[in-house]
């Protein structure tokens, strides 16, 4: 179990260990602290429920370290953040589940339960959330691939000259496209 706040952290193994057929055998306040503490187990966890905003190395991090390193580990991301964007960070970095703070004891158990059985825990919200986005991109990632695909290839390779590194010149940039140097200027 991953969270950097002690109360919720002590609140959450007792909920779990309450739960009857689980047992927290490793906590720790951030991603750094879980490898450690991983690195000092000779028997890994099942399952590691990680909370999403946290110092030194946050969820989204630990989770794909988790899904890299310990792709035994089946992650579940914790957290208060119900948006778009935090659900696809999730899973695009291996969450196997999504559940937030807000909920019942009852439903951490059914997604404890649910990725032990089929590997995969959302709620219906998640799960829709999912479904319209198969493509996996955030909300700002998407309004940026659609400005992308309305530029022409024209305009797309004035802006990648426009923002080189070595940054050309008007009269460098028109001669390159065979243009006038106001059009650049434009």
């Amino acid at each position: 179990l991953v969270d950097d706040h002690h109360l919720v952290r002590a609140g959450l193994i007792t909920t779990v260990n309450d739960l009857g057929d689980y047992v927290v055998t490793v906590e720790a306040g951030h991603g750094e602290e879980l490898i450690q503490a991983l690195e000092q187990t000779a028997e890994p966890p099942e399952l590691a429920i990680v909370d999403l905003n946290m110092p030194v190395m946050d969820g989204w991090a630990t989770i794909a370290w988790l899904h890299e390193h310990r792709p035994n580990i089946m992650p579940l991301a914790l957290t208060f953040d119900a948006s778009e964007e935090a659900l696809v960070r999730a899973v695009r970095a291996g969450a196997r589940g999504f559940l937030l703070k807000n909920a019942k004891p009852e439903v951490l158990r059914l997604a404890l339960d649910s990725i032990r059985i089929t590997g995969y825990f959302y709620d219906d919200d998640a799960h829709g959330t999912l479904k319209r986005n198969p493509d996996r991109l955030t909300p700002k990632e998407r309004e940026r691939q659609q400005v992308l695909d309305a530029l022409t290839p024209r305009e797309l390779e004035l802006i990648q000259l426009i923002c080189d590194e070595r940054e050309l010149t008007y009269e460098h940039i028109a001669h390159v496209m065979d243009i006038q140097r106001r059009t650049v200027e434009g």
